[in-house]
C-alpha cells in the first residue's frame, strides 16, 4: 500500500488505554492488517451479493446498504476494486459525499455458513458512464486499510441461529479462535477472560 499510516488515531488510543487495549490494538494491526487483497479477500468479495458503504462529507454522514448480483464488486489490482451504481431514490447520498471527500469505509460481511467480515477503507474516484451503454457511475476504491475482523458476534441467518459467541448470563461468551493466535494471544487486555 503506498500510504501505510496507523489505523489509530488520538481518540482510539484514548479508549485503547482506559480499557488496556493498545497491546491488543497494535497486534491486531501488525498480524491481521493486510497490505494487499490475497485470494481469499478477492474471492469473498467477488461472491458478495451486498456490502455496506460509510460515507461522510462535512456534517453529512452516511452508511448505506450496497447491493447486486455476485460479481457486481471487481477487484481490478492488489489495493484496487470497483462496483457500478445501480438505480437508486436520486439523493446521491453516499456517491454525493465521495464526490465531496472521497474517502469511504466498506464492510463485507457473510452471514450465512461460516461468517466472514472484511474491512476496506480507502479513497474513492467516480468513473463517468460510457457514452453508449448504462448511465451510471463506476466506483474505484484504492485501499489503504484492508483488515479481515473478527466475524463472532454475526447470527447465521440460514438456520436463524444467534452467534455462540454471545455472552451468556455471566457475561462471558465462547472463546473465538483468534484469541488463541500467536501474536495476539499475549496482547489480550489484563481483565479478558480468555487470557491464559
Amino acid at each position: 500500500m503506498a500510504d501505510r499510516r496507523s489505523m489509530f488515531h488520538d481518540a482510539h488510543r484514548a479508549l485503547q488505554d482506559r480499557f488496556d487495549g493498545r497491546r491488543m490494538a497494535d497486534a491486531l494491526e501488525r498480524h491481521r492488517r493486510l497490505d494487499s487483497f490475497g485470494p481469499d479477500e478477492v474471492a469473498f468479495m467477488e461472491a458478495a451479493e451486498f456490502f455496506f458503504l460509510a460515507t461522510a462529507h462535512g456534517g453529512s454522514v452516511d452508511c448505506s446498504f450496497k447491493g447486486g448480483p455476485r460479481g457486481f464488486v471487481s477487484v481490478t489490482g492488489p489495493t484496487t476494486l470497483e462496483w457500478t451504481d445501480l438505480d437508486g431514490n436520486s439523493m446521491y447520498r453516499s456517491l454525493g459525499n465521495l464526490l465531496g471527500t472521497p474517502r469511504a469505509g466498506l464492510l463485507f460481511i457473510r452471514m450465512t455458513g461460516a461468517p466472514q467480515r472484511l474491512r476496506v477503507n480507502g479513497t474513492c474516484t467516480l468513473i463517468d458512464p460510457p457514452v453508449t451503454g448504462p448511465q451510471k457511475l463506476t466506483v474505484r476504491l484504492q485501499a489503504d486499510e484492508i483488515f479481515p475482523n473478527c466475524p463472532r458476534y454475526i447470527p447465521d441467518l440460514s438456520t436463524g441461529a444467534p452467534s455462540p459467541y454471545l455472552p451468556d448470563d455471566t457475561g462471558h461468551g465462547a472463546k473465538p479462535p483468534w484469541k488463541s493466535f500467536d501474536g495476539l494471544k499475549d496482547a489480550l487486555p489484563k481483565d479478558d477472560p480468555h487470557r491464559a
